[in-house]
């Protein structure tokens, strides 16, 4: 069996699910079908027997989140490469090429976005398979998707012959790459049975694609290469370098190599698949009942029909009476009521919220940290409360404020605190008091998360207010938390 070098693309803006997903958290990291993320999906779905630990390409702000998650699925990655700046596919893809190959310079490696539903594992890695021989020789293979509808949201491929009906995942020549259609070309697409949907999913050799970017792209391959070659490592992270990474264009791979080269391969894939694109497509995979209803959470359904109805506060009831074709989604600081035929123009609804410079347009309410994660609770004139969890073992940096005292209530676990060069063991149902200005830590010990409560009082509260004196993740003065 032919070894696949897996690689994630984690990136993404967050915009297509908001509320839900957001450019803080974007929707691979949430759990949207299931009961692990769609990142964790993915990672698990190219592991195992005939795959080699996981790449990952991500930014900066998720680099522990992608760590944690894979620790909670017990995958070890290869290696995480952090981007400095968001550069799109071609030059994401291309650095992992150029990091692989100081591993395995003849490596075949397999590219695949994070953030896609794909439910048989089995089948999906039997494509990947039955692809690797065409990948060996120097083909670039790509997956087509068996189309379900005409799709307008999605590119298309067109190949040279229609699948068996089987839909045996056998490599054909690709004829051309169809741009996202209009519903009469999709449905002409759909009828003519000679074309799949486009999952930008790739597999190649590590020679192979270098060879397609030194032809077709050699600008973005002499970047990427001074990015990785000047790239440093910071905590088991390769972050690369950022001044010739930031002269990279911001391009996908499908413009920069695939569609210039003529050695691309389509391999059908039959089985169920989507990209999520949107909460209509969370509709439809989240399986809505006979009168086309999906009720996610506390939500409820009173003669509803083709709506989905999703809430992700636990102390929020979500009720619709009567609807049709909506999409509902509560968060506890944003809710998203739209048609289902405008779901897609969510995006406007975050673009309107940033004009307004309101937090909910980008930021989530649980806010991640390489530690654990708070929220705030009550927010109000110079006064906050948070909960804040910290996992085992991790610890908080040192630091001190020039505006705001903290007050820690210990309601789950055990916490150890240091203020002012004082440490002591503080246990569930007890309390210590921060003072302003004071240099204080805050550490768990144990084995299980820690939970408090955090009471902060001053004029200004915003995250920034630190100064910081030692980091175990080696975060520099004005970082969060």
């Amino acid at each position: 069996m032919t070894l696949i070098h897996p690689v994630l693309l984690c990136g993404g803006s967050g915009t297509r699910l908001w509320p839900l997903s957001r450019k803080s958290y974007p929707k691979q990291f949430a759990r949207l079908t299931g009961s692990e993320s769609l990142f964790q999906a993915s990672a698990r779905r190219l592991s195992g027997p005939g795959f080699a630990a996981p790449m990952v390409v991500t930014g900066a702000d998720f680099r522990f989140i992608v760590t944690e998650q894979l620790a909670q699925a017990e995958i070890a990655p290869m290696a995480v490469l952090i981007e400095p700046a968001a550069r799109n596919t071609a030059p994401a893809i291309l650095a992992a090429a150029l990091a692989l190959a100081a591993r395995d310079p003849d490596a075949l490696m397999l590219v695949a976005p994070s953030d896609h539903v794909i439910p048989d594992d089995a089948r999906f890695r039997a494509a990947v398979q039955a692809a690797a021989p065409a990948a060996a020789t120097g083909r670039i293979v790509t997956f087509g998707i068996r189309p379900d509808r005409a799709e307008t949201g999605y590119g298309w491929l067109e190949l040279e012959s229609a699948p068996d009906t089987d839909f045996a995942p056998l490599p054909q020549p690709l004829v051309r790459f169809v741009e996202k259609p209009d519903a009469a070309t999709a449905a002409g697409l759909l009828a003519s049975g000679r074309h799949l949907w486009n999952a930008g999913i790739f597999l190649f050799s590590v020679p192979a694609i270098l060879a397609a970017f030194a032809e077709h792209a050699p600008d973005i391959l002499a970047g990427a290469r001074a990015a990785v070659d000047l790239a440093q490592t910071d905590l088991g992270f390769t972050r690369l370098a950022a001044d010739p990474w930031s002269a990279l264009p911001d391009i996908s791979i499908d413009y920069a190599v695939m569609e210039k080269s003529g050695a691309l391969s389509v391999v059908p894939y039959g089985g169920i698949w989507s990209d999520l694109g949107g909460w209509e497509a969370v509709w439809r995979e989240m399986g809505p009942d006979a009168d086309g209803v999906v009720a996610h959470g506390p939500a409820t359904a009173i003669d509803c029909a083709d709506t989905l109805l999703r809430s992700e506060a636990a102390g929020l009831q979500l009720v619709g009476i009567g609807l049709t074709d909506i999409v509902a989604i509560a968060m506890p600081d944003a809710v998203l009521v739209a048609h289902k035929s405008r779901a897609q123009d969510v995006k406007l609804a975050v673009q309107s919220l940033k004009s307004q410079g309101a937090a909910q347009a980008e930021t989530f309410p649980r806010d991640h940290r390489p530690w654990g994660w708070f929220e705030s609770l009550v927010v109000g004139n110079r006064f906050q409360v948070k909960r804040i969890v910290v996992h085992p073992g991790a610890a908080l940096s040192l630091q001190s404020h020039h505006h705001r005292s903290e007050h820690w209530i210990v309601v789950e676990g055990t916490a150890r605190v240091t203020v002012d060069g004082t440490a002591r063991l503080v246990t569930e149902n007890q309390s210590v008091y921060i003072p302003l200005g004071a240099v204080h830590r805050m550490e768990n010990p144990g084995k299980l998360p820690m939970v408090l409560i955090e009471v902060q009082t001053g004029a200004y509260l915003g995250e920034d207010d630190i100064i910081r004196y030692e980091d175990v993740y080696a975060r520099g003065q004005g970082a969060k938390g």
